[in-house]
């Protein structure tokens, strides 16, 4: 169930420069909803929603009972999400999409990464939430529902591999690969992968920013790994991998065209 609080609005925010909502991006917080409350509105960065987790103590010292939504800035507005982002040819993704802050306790330490599972409440409001707002935005595809790590490979790693982007895709959020497509291109790819350049024009045709490094293009696998192939995401290119961006490109960029 969606339940919507409004008690909280964060300060910073700007208008969306004339742009159209075409994205959905979501975060993790990496802090307790506490801590991410105060950074969102008081801050200076700032998101349009925050999910809270239902188990976490502070939310619950908060005297919370039941999972609510925060809608800290109006989707009329824009807010401070994205940073230094670009998806399918286009950067100031702040002024193009909604952003979506999901309090998760993910860490970093000194690029030793942990990801804490979602719960399955948090799962089912965050699909409730993304399906109200396409409704609202018809022109969001599925190819337009992404991570920030999607958006900001080099820079991010949120949400992170845990958040189960198949389980939304059966909902009818965000996009995924047809597995009798991705087994064909698997057994065409084991026995060899495409020249490095195809694969880069498939990561751009698919939406991904230019890699302009080495280090940059195994950074922007490790994203497409943490999203669509959760299980193993060192950022190496494997014939899997390159089967599930060729598959996902038959998919959707046909479909576009």
């Amino acid at each position: 169930m969606l339940v919507i609080d409004t008690t909280y609005s964060a300060k910073n925010f700007n208008e969306r420069d004339g742009e159209s909502v075409r994205q959905v991006i979501v975060h993790y917080t990496a802090a307790p909803f506490d801590s991410s409350l105060r950074t969102l509105t008081r801050g200076g960065v700032s998101a349009h929603y925050l999910l809270p987790d239902p188990d976490e103590c502070s939310y619950r010292a908060a005297g919370y009972d039941e999972l609510r939504v925060l809608h800290l800035v109006g989707e009329q507005h824009r807010a401070w999400h994205a940073g230094a982002s670009q998806w399918a040819g286009r950067d100031n993704l702040n002024s193009r999409s909604i952003g979506i802050e999901v309090v998760n306790l993910a860490r970093d330490d000194a690029g030793v990464f942990t990801f804490p599972a979602y719960g399955q409440e948090q799962v089912n409001v965050l699909i409730a939430l993304v399906r109200d707002i396409q409704r609202r935005y018809p022109q969001i595809g599925p190819t337009d529902i992404l991570g920030h790590s999607d958006v900001a490979y080099w820079r991010k790693s949120d949400p992170g591999p845990r958040l189960p982007w198949h389980q939304l895709f059966v909902n009818g959020v965000g996009a995924w690969f047809d597995e009798v497509t991705q087994a064909v291109y698997q057994r065409r790819f084991s026995m060899g992968l495409p020249p490095e350049v195809e694969i880069e024009r498939a990561f751009q045709r698919y939406g991904y920013a230019p890699a302009k490094s080495h280090q940059a293009f195994n950074q922007r696998i490790r994203a497409f790994q943490m999203h669509f192939r959760p299980d193993d995401y060192r950022g190496q290119m494997d014939s899997e991998t390159c089967a599930i961006l060729y598959a996902l490109n038959e998919k959707y960029s046909c479909a576009a065209e």
